[in-house]
């Protein structure tokens, strides 16, 4: 998705959440500034042509993973699905964090070789300053609000969504979600209207969850 069809959802999120665009677009600028090198044609040879899981973060993810082949695929994590893909014996190709799930050994991951997709907004610059400087392998950076220099925006709102728009946007041959429940009703209100923005905005490129 282009930035031009994906502002006016971005606008309804600010005014549904009471985002601040200017934070997000400080956040965004912070991001790109840190960012010592932009590995975009990475991230394109893994997605462009290729069948594509996108691993969302909910309970169910365990159960889905093993009951997936994941063989010949790129696998794009959600965060700290990372972590729990590795359990599988899964290690991500590309995780998309907005860093409040990074660790120490997605970190390792990323030094082996899986791409990290960094986003920047608002409410994580203290995360954007301590983590970005750690990350030694391939990266690049997204944001919700206009794309700057190595930092793009493919579409979508949570890291589990954003990764999806991004495999469509890249070219994807396929894209099979799993972890994904978008009627998880342990989570706090906050999340749960994440979780339903998630929903109308998949329903967009033909994933209904």
């Amino acid at each position: 998705m282009k930035y031009e069809e994906w502002a006016p959802y971005y606008i309804k999120i600010l005014d549904y959440f009471g985002f601040s665009r200017e934070d997000d677009e400080r956040s965004a600028e912070i991001l790109s500034s840190l960012l010592k090198r932009d590995d975009i044609a990475v991230l394109k040879e893994r997605i462009e042509g290729k069948r594509v899981i996108v691993a969302g973060n909910a309970p169910c993810l365990l159960s889905d993973a093993k009951k997936t082949d994941f063989s010949g695929c790129t696998t794009i994590a959600a965060d700290a699905a990372a972590r729990t893909l590795a359990k599988c014996g899964i290690v991500p190709d590309i995780v998309f964090t907005d860093l409040d799930g990074l660790d120490d050994d997605v970190l390792s991951m990323n030094e082996k070789g899986t791409l990290l997709a960094v986003h920047a907004h608002g409410d994580n610059i203290p995360l954007v300053k301590s983590w970005v400087p750690k990350i030694k392998g391939f990266v690049i950076g997204t944001t919700q609000s206009a794309p700057i220099s190595h930092v793009y925006n493919f579409g979508g709102f949570s890291d589990g969504d954003r990764g999806v728009f991004a495999a469509h946007e890249l070219g994807a041959a396929e894209v099979k979600l799993i972890g994904f429940d978008l009627d998880d009703t342990s989570v706090d209100p906050v999340k749960h209207g994440k979780l339903q923005i998630a929903r109308k905005l998949l329903h967009l490129i033909g994933h209904d969850l």
